[in-house]
């Protein structure tokens, strides 16, 4: 019997992606509109580095440093007290749109999922996909249905709106000069605009109690009721006043006749806030920076705008950041220790349904890793280059402390290359991760930095060392060989290096010849070495830790030979030829696989040792991510099922045809598939029947 060809795909009930040729205008409009957002964003970034170039290039590190050191410690703690506030009122948020939908999730619950999901989204842009895919996860995690979870993730969006309403329409009813790009508006226009938002806001409030459900196009709408709608209002509004009071805490007074008070304050950081997200870069860094300093200039010194801004990112942004990746770590050693315990049979096995951090959000604790290792390096860097060296007396200390101040920037290049080797998993930039970061922690105690950095660093690594099955793929180092491309970069790093030793003794610098090579004018050229060498070093990094590309094995004699060699290997594959075969890194594990325009389909677990197979099955995600394809399985068993959870598929049992496990949205393209492939196999049996029959017949 022929092997089937590609186009079969399309017959039985598999949709496909087929591009509408007929209409390449519209497919160029889709195109542009997509990338719309990226665009806008890239503009508005531009915009934002020119302005804060512009701003800083006359300021001095310590005059930053010395606004920083005046801001009281009252002021501080009022800060950190408006930022415990502004999580607090997020978290109702996502009570709020669990009320709203009727899913049975605690508040506990509720508050862990709008806290990490809003960590993730403050610090990485684009809230509409990095938060939504931590809510994603850990709703359906939770037994909330994928329908519901859109609709939670809805909610949240629009809340947040209501709220900006709700403010900016109190801003210019009461204070309509507040905001100083406005203020040359007549002062009735603007107040006219401000009850024009709170009567979008009472209408929303009204249509809440006459219709419970809007038809737009094809979807139908739920309008929450009318409380809800209401605690919608309040909840945003408070939330968004809460936020800007930990920056308003830490500014100087200013003098009355100034005319600058929260409310002013208020207008300028919602309209700060809106352009960071609508530029989706993480954090809003640059845009909501720059818009800051361009409204705030008008009333105080540049030097302690950017004292307030550094304070309230490190209140709002990183300090979060780091607690989210230390209850992620923490539990993730506590699950380790009680598997230890009940490995040893010390302790009976215990399934906890509340265990929400799994495997399944390795995203959620790569992301963080990757983030507070980037921010470490800079820092490590940053620090190395600006702080003083503590005086000392022997020649020795002097000498150690100023090679370790030297390898603290070479640690802290190598640890913002890293960061993108662990952004893609890449095992390899965990290992060498951990060791920079030991090293950098040694190298800060020789320097005699304070006790906060090196303790820093070690929670730095506490954040990355739990989640070693997070970091699985092979680095490009250690597989592809070496060739110019990843030569290039190695050998420029070294030139750089040698170019600064050659202007370090050609000029007689001493000891701490790198100080004056960034500080003295005499050594520009030194100066581009150094540059040169750091650029290279971050690309050779990030040449030799980025993951490989996966590559399968085509179906032929052989690989089925080998395949069926391995133990659970499937007996009968069906009608169809698979399109491949798929082994582990290690080559000890395989599982064959089909191939459409749209989804990668696992056929069954693969064959081989269990750790193996685990692997395989992440390569395979992999895979499929590679091409930009859905991954399904079918016909899988149950002692895997666990890593099926994790990768976020939902199981369900289809009888003769097995266990589907698949993302939700697909079930039914998945179905459709097997009802084809039953009618194939059918159609095969009838079709030997009847030439056994005529055979028989003939004889």
């Amino acid at each position: 019997m022929c092997p089937p060809r590609e186009d079969d795909w399309q017959n039985d009930g598999l949709a496909l992606d087929v591009e509408d040729e007929s209409g390449p205008v519209k497919s160029r409009w889709k195109l542009l509109l997509t990338r719309a957002p990226a665009i806008v964003g890239l503009v508005l970034l531009i915009a934002a580095v020119v302005v804060i170039w512009r701003e800083l290039r006359n300021l001095s590190l310590r005059d930053i440093a010395r606004s920083l050191s005046d801001i009281p410690d009252g002021a501080l703690l009022a800060g950190a007290g408006a930022t415990f506030l502004s999580y607090f009122i997020l978290s109702f948020y996502d009570r709020l749109a669990c009320l709203h939908v009727r899913a049975d999730v605690s508040f506990k619950r509720s508050s862990f999922a709008a806290f990490c999901s809003y960590v993730l989204s403050h610090n990485l842009g684009c809230a509409a996909i990095s938060g939504a895919a931590v809510r994603f996860r850990l709703y359906r995690s939770w037994g909330v249905a994928p329908a519901d979870i859109a609709q939670i993730i809805a909610f949240c969006s629009a809340t947040y709106l209501l709220g900006t309403l709700a403010l900016v329409g109190s801003i210019l009813t009461i204070e309509p000069h507040a905001i100083p790009v406005l203020s040359h508006l007549p002062a009735f226009l603007l107040r006219l605009a401000g009850l024009g938002c709170w009567g979008i806001l009472a209408a929303y409030v009204v249509f809440s109690r006459i219709r419970r459900h809007v038809k737009i196009w094809r979807y139908e709408i739920e309008i929450p009721s009318t409380g809800i709608a209401i605690a919608q209002i309040a909840v945003s509004a408070a939330d968004m006043a809460a936020t800007a009071l930990i920056a308003y805490s830490v500014l100087p007074p200013l003098p009355p006749e100034a005319h600058f008070g929260f409310g002013t304050f208020l207008a300028i950081y919602i309209a700060s806030y809106t352009a960071g997200l609508v530029a989706s870069v993480p954090g809003g860094l640059g845009v909501f920076d720059s818009a800051m300093l361009l409204a705030l200039r008008p009333y105080l010194p540049v030097p302690e705008i950017m004292g307030a801004i550094l304070v309230f990112r490190l209140f709002y942004y990183i300090i979060p950041l780091v607690m989210a990746g230390l209850m992620f770590a923490g539990h993730e050693l506590f699950l380790r220790g009680e598997q230890a315990l009940v490995s040893a049979g010390q302790a009976p096995r215990r399934i906890r349904p509340s265990q929400v951090v799994r495997e399944s959000e390795a995203d959620f604790s790569v992301t963080i890793a990757t983030s507070v290792q980037a921010v470490a390096g800079i820092l490590l860097v940053f620090y190395a280059l600006v702080a003083e060296l503590p005086p000392l007396r022997t020649s020795l200390g002097a000498a150690v402390s100023q090679i370790a101040d030297l390898f603290l920037t070479v640690s802290g290049v190598a640890l913002v290359g890293l960061a993108m080797g662990l952004s893609q998993r890449v095992a390899l930039a965990w290992k060498v991760s951990l060791g920079v970061l030991g090293a950098s922690v040694v190298l800060l105690v020789l320097r005699h930095a304070p006790w906060e950095a090196p303790v820093a660093l070690g929670l730095v690594m506490l954040l990355i060392a739990p989640f070693r099955n997070c970091y699985y793929r092979r680095a490009h180092l250690l597989v592809a060989p070496l060739t110019p491309a990843m030569l290039a970069p190695m050998s420029l790093w070294a030139l750089g290096l040698v170019g600064v030793g050659w202007v370090a003794v050609q000029r007689h610098l001493g000891p701490i010849w790198w100080r004056s090579m960034i500080y003295d004018a005499h050594t520009a050229v030194g100066r581009w070495f150094l540059g040169l060498s750091a650029l290279c070093g971050l690309f050779a990094l990030w040449v030799g830790m980025r993951r490989t590309r996966i590559r399968f094995e085509a179906w032929n004699v052989e690989n089925e030979s080998h395949y069926r060699s391995l133990s659970h290997a499937l007996q009968e594959l069906g009608p169809r030829r698979p399109s491949g075969l798929l082994h582990d890194e290690a080559g000890r594990a395989a599982i064959p696989f089909f191939r459409t325009g749209q989804f990668i389909i696992g056929l069954g677990d693969p064959a081989g040792a269990e750790r193996n197979c685990i692997a395989a099955i992440w390569r395979l995600r992999d895979l499929a991510r590679q091409e930009g394809r859905k991954l399904a399985f079918v016909r899988v068993g149950q002692s895997l099922m666990a890593v099926y959870n994790d990768l976020g598929l939902t199981v369900c049992l289809e009888g003769r045809a097995g266990t589907i496990c698949c993302f939700s949205e697909d079930y039914r393209m998945i179905r459709a598939f097997l009802t084809g492939e039953e009618r194939r196999a059918r159609k095969k049996r009838a079709s030997c029947r009847s030439d056994v029959a005529s055979g028989t017949t003939g004889s």
